[in-house]
């Protein structure tokens, strides 16, 4: 009897084990965890190699109630200190803040026409920043660059509390690192020409960060460079900052005043509809520029159309290996919402700016699988 005892309770030790393993799986404090734990070969072949691939996350649930919205953060390997190239996340930022300049003056509104000195287009701030978030336009973050420049993009984005960042220079052009921006001419009442007068822009220090060197060469022209390529004095934008950009304007009442981007309502709702919109919507061919073409999550991997019930306001990076999305995304039929930022370096053969990178087998499925899990789990 005694023997037979002892069977049941190792017995039902046994099963509350279970029982206890089962709900700390469908536990909401451990749902990144959850997800992480996928034995899908996209996700699990990243996380077992996870400081290879240089991945972190931060994953934001949404709980609304009456009278207010709070957040339930969970974070996997972030690290302010450990670097990673923004690449085109950093338009993100830049789009909210040069409507904010915009509004504090009279003068222009976002359908004003201008150029730049030198530019032969002559555009408006809304069609820019439609570029920047329907095909990540270079051309057009670099025309948003010049009209802030880079001392009043990094005391703003701080005087908001959006640190740590640095945003110190345009984006594949030759004149990236000048230092003097270009005047913006503006056309008042289609006629008068006013000219915005270019800054000049304190020199770049250089960044102090872990993993700032990185690989085994970079390409120069023609030419391998046989040694670690420096990110220094390039853009620094975190996986922290990024997410507490999008937490501000998705849900600016959750924030002070002063750590608001400070827009009218017609931008506000500008922005929002520009940041969700697809490259078919602003008339670019959907064969080349398909829905998923600058939104990773949960379609990234495919070229059909966005489900129509999904709505995802994003901004994605990509370049020298490393692919950035930082999304809110909205499922309203099945009251599923949450914030979601990571990145992730496929750079297999450690040479940068080669071209030679591992976005479509490696990247971007790892990144479609989680927005995929992270969106089952909240739906069920």
């Amino acid at each position: 009897m005694k023997y037979k005892n002892n069977s049941l309770t190792a017995i039902s030790i046994f099963l509350l084990f279970l029982l206890v393993a089962c709900a700390s799986e469908k536990d909401p404090t451990n749902l990144l965890d959850h997800v992480l734990a996928s034995k899908n070969s996209f996700i699990k072949n990243v996380i077992d190699s996870t400081d290879y691939y240089e991945v972190q996350i931060l994953l934001s649930t949404i709980q609304r109630t009456s009278d207010k919205v709070t957040f339930t953060d969970y974070a996997y390997h972030v690290d302010d200190n450990n670097y990673f190239y923004p690449a085109s996340s950093v338009k993100f930022p830049i789009s909210l803040l040069a409507l904010e300049k915009l509004e504090r003056d009279n003068r222009f509104d976002r359908n004003t026409k201008f150029y730049v000195e030198g530019d032969s287009l002559e555009t408006t701030f809304e069609d820019e920043i439609n570029k920047i978030y329907a095909v990540s336009d270079n051309e057009a973050f670099n025309r948003l660059f010049e009209y802030l420049g880079k001392d009043y993009i990094n005391t703003t984005l701080k005087s908001k509390g959006l640190s740590p960042a640095r945003i110190s220079h345009r984006l594949s052009t030759d004149n990236a690192y000048e230092l003097t921006t270009k005047p913006l001419i503006f056309y008042e009442n289609d006629t008068v020409l006013t000219e915005v007068k270019g800054t000049t822009n304190l020199p770049i220090e250089e960044l102090q960060l872990q993993r700032l060197h990185k690989g085994a060469g970079y390409v120069v022209g023609d030419s391998i460079i046989p040694e670690p390529m420096d990110f220094s004095l390039k853009n620094y934008l975190p996986v922290s900052t990024l997410h507490n950009t999008m937490k501000r304007i998705i849900f600016p009442d959750n924030f002070k005043e002063e750590e608001r981007f400070q827009l009218n309502e017609s931008d506000y709702n500008f922005v929002l509809k520009s940041m969700s919109s697809l490259p078919r919507e602003h008339g670019y061919d959907p064969v080349e520029y398909y829905d998923s073409y600058g939104k990773f999550y949960i379609i990234g991997d495919t070229k059909e159309n966005i489900p129509e019930n999904i709505k995802i306001y994003n901004k994605v990076g990509y370049a020298y290996g490393y692919l950035t999305d930082c999304a809110y995304i909205q499922d309203t039929k099945n009251n599923v919402e949450f914030i979601i930022t990571a990145t992730i370096n496929v750079n297999k053969n450690k040479i940068y700016n080669d071209g030679n990178y591992e976005y479509d087998t490696v990247g971007i499925p790892f990144l479609a699988e989680l927005g995929r899990e992270v969106y089952q789990n909240l739906k069920e």
